[in-house]
């Protein structure tokens, strides 16, 4: 499968392009970039070429790998659907409901393969802990994220800056929590220091779980602690966000799987959809202060 990156920043460059330029059955055949220089620069890195017309890069792809801020994401990846290329999204699929619904809608209607890049999803420790997971009767979990984008290549990352932890590993938190505890019905929300954001998250069943979020702690208090609880007590997930390359191959991998055999993966543009539902109903709940229902799909 021929790929293109569509992208020229840190994680383009660093994850998605050098991912598939060592990837054994997939091809990097260009770059895209809204500065044709970057795009250049990025592709001369990996020995292919860069390109500013995104036309031009889809007539010569099979898939694309974006890397791009999600409101920009979301219209070139109904570009890239429309024209019959696979996608490989970066979380969060969009910054609405209604913009990730027409993702979904192009995906279907050109019926092609999506995956959405929720980086721990793809290591194996995480598939055993879900497996895990899937045999106890639980009753709930909690996620617990703190970063510092300080003095990282994300520092200056403006949509970060703008819409905060609860956007950029709210969905990280939402793609580990979900599968075992069942889909998010209704969300609560209150905000801490810096963008620290705390959410308690209504399950189906009766069944409830916590995230905690934030960007801005200080350095020696960051860390990331999972768990869900049930009849056979705690377990404790350890997610590697360390080796997102390896991880990044893995969902190449398995996209080629999703089009060879016109499945469904457990990380689709759908998901991804959902996942936006549960953020726009917590941005709602700290807003108002109350429960908000998570929005039903059309």
């Amino acid at each position: 499968m021929r790929f293109g990156v569509l992208g020229t920043g840190h994680w383009a460059s660093a994850v998605h392009a050098a991912s598939l330029a060592e990837h054994p059955s997939a091809e990097l055949a260009g770059v895209w970039g809204r500065d044709l220089a970057k795009a250049k620069a990025v592709g001369a890195q990996f020995d292919v070429p860069g390109f500013d017309d995104l036309d031009a890069l889809l007539a010569d792809v099979d898939a694309v790998s974006i890397a791009l801020p999600p409101d920009v994401q979301a219209p070139l990846a109904e570009r890239a659907a429309a024209a019959g290329k696979h996608l490989l999204l970066e979380k969060p699929v969009a910054l609405s409901a209604a913009a990730a619904d027409r993702v979904v809608t192009a995906v279907e209607s050109a019926g092609v393969a999506s995956v959405v890049f929720f980086t721990a999803r793809f290591r194996t420790a995480t598939s055993t802990w879900l497996e895990q997971a899937g045999r106890m009767d639980l009753a709930g979990g909690a996620l617990s994220w703190l970063s510092s984008l300080a003095d990282t290549p994300f520092a200056g990352s403006s949509w970060r800056i703008e819409h905060g932890a609860l956007w950029d590993i709210g969905p990280h938190a939402l793609s580990l929590l979900v599968p075992p505890l069942g889909p998010v019905t209704a969300v609560q929300a209150g905000a801490g220091q810096g963008d620290t954001v705390h959410l308690v998250l209504t399950h189906a069943e009766g069944r409830a779980s916590t995230v905690t979020v934030s960007h801005t702690v200080a350095p020696l208090a960051t860390g990331i602690e999972t768990w869900v609880h049930g009849d056979a007590g705690r377990l404790v997930l350890l997610p590697d966000f360390d080796s997102p390359v390896d991880a990044h191959r893995v969902a190449v991998d398995e996209l080629s799987a999703a089009a060879l055999t016109g499945g469904a993966h457990p990380c689709d543009a759908a998901f991804g959809r959902d996942v936006v539902r549960v953020l726009e109903a917590a941005q709602r709940a700290l807003t108002s202060g109350g429960r908000e229902t998570v929005s039903p799909v059309p």
